[in-house]
């Protein structure tokens, strides 16, 4: 028997001392070809959603299409760009002599998974900035429903009603803005009392400067109200009196119309708060559910990777 035989065990020990189980080259040259066409892929994919999307109401496709068809094009991206990977990674590898079949074909799936995590590790340092977005979306989504949405709306009313205070103009863009604004509402031909008439005002304050400042207070009166539930009556007879001087209308009728619009306004204001619960829900339920399609789409990817490295391996052996 020749020494330098492929059945001769000197050889074959000689060869797997010598010879790497790892083409380094061809899992970069793999994992180089996946991440191109995965970037590519999702590129064309962002194309097609966006249009898709149309700004107006009830048209383009919905949101459900939408998630659908993104994950079916993960999916297609994972399966296209990691089957180019591991195809080159296995057949770009080098032909190892005297190994038995088993071994072989442990190698060539090394391969391909290898070539699929370098270019998945590329892939996301690429767009790192995608990524860090979805993650983000969930934390802030999650931390929106911790936090309550109530207390950032109250806690907007209350700047608004600081901000008009302080500025001297009236608050016109608050949430609590309308129902205040509805409170001093008058009726054609009711006579309206001057607040310095009352005594209530002092002599250098204009009609105006009275308006803005009675609108900031009863706006910081129901703001306050409206994060402990309930409207005082001690706050319910003052904003009658000042509802009455101002629209001249009776002090009971006046006190009907407080508890009437505090009850809109808190209705309103629940409202909101309920919205917002629900689209922060929406939100981090749908980052939850991107997160798990894309590690299911990731274990496809792997799969068959090392799939396609092992064709590649064989093709390569021929």
């Amino acid at each position: 028997m020749s020494p330098y035989s492929v059945d001769s065990p000197a050889n074959v020990f000689e060869g797997a001392s010598t010879q790497s189980g790892v083409s380094w080259g061809a899992i970069i040259a793999g994992a180089a070809g996946a991440a191109s066409l995965s970037l590519v892929l999702l590129l064309l994919g962002t194309g097609l959603g966006m249009s898709s999307v149309s700004p107006w109401a009830r048209e383009g496709a919905s949101a459900t299409a939408i998630g659908i068809a993104t994950i079916l094009w993960l999916s297609f991206t994972q399966i296209a760009a990691s089957g180019l990977g591991g195809y080159l990674a296995g057949r770009l590898r080098t032909k190892w002599a005297g190994v038995h079949t088993d071994e072989v074909y442990f190698r060539d799936t090394a391969h391909g998974f290898l070539a699929w995590a370098v270019a998945t590790l590329v892939t996301a340092a690429l767009l790192s900035s995608a990524v860090g977005a979805i993650l983000g979306a969930g934390a802030q989504a999650g931390s929106a429903v911790a936090g309550g949405a109530a207390t950032a709306a109250v806690g907007a009313s209350a700047g608004a009603a600081s901000s008009a205070s302080q500025s001297g103009t009236a608050a016109g863009s608050g949430p609590l803005s309308y129902f205040v604004d509805s409170l001093f509402r008058q009726d054609a031909g009711t006579p309206v009392s001057n607040p310095s008439d009352a005594g209530t005002s002092t002599v250098s304050a204009s009609p105006s400067q009275d308006r803005t400042a009675s609108n900031a207070e009863v706006t910081r009166i129901f703001v306050n109200s409206v994060a402990t539930g309930a409207l005082p009556p001690e706050d319910t007879k003052y904003v009658a009196q000042v509802v009455s001087q101002r629209t001249g209308i009776t002090q009971q009728d006046a006190e009907k119309r407080v508890s009437d619009v505090y009850a809109k306004a808190e209705a309103a204001l629940r409202d909101t708060q309920a919205k917002a619960k629900q689209a922060a829900d929406a939100a981090r339920k749908s980052s939850a559910y991107t997160a798990l399609w894309l590690v299911v789409s990731m274990l496809i990817g792997a799969f068959i990777a090392s799939f396609a490295a092992t064709y590649g391996g064989r093709r390569r052996d021929l």
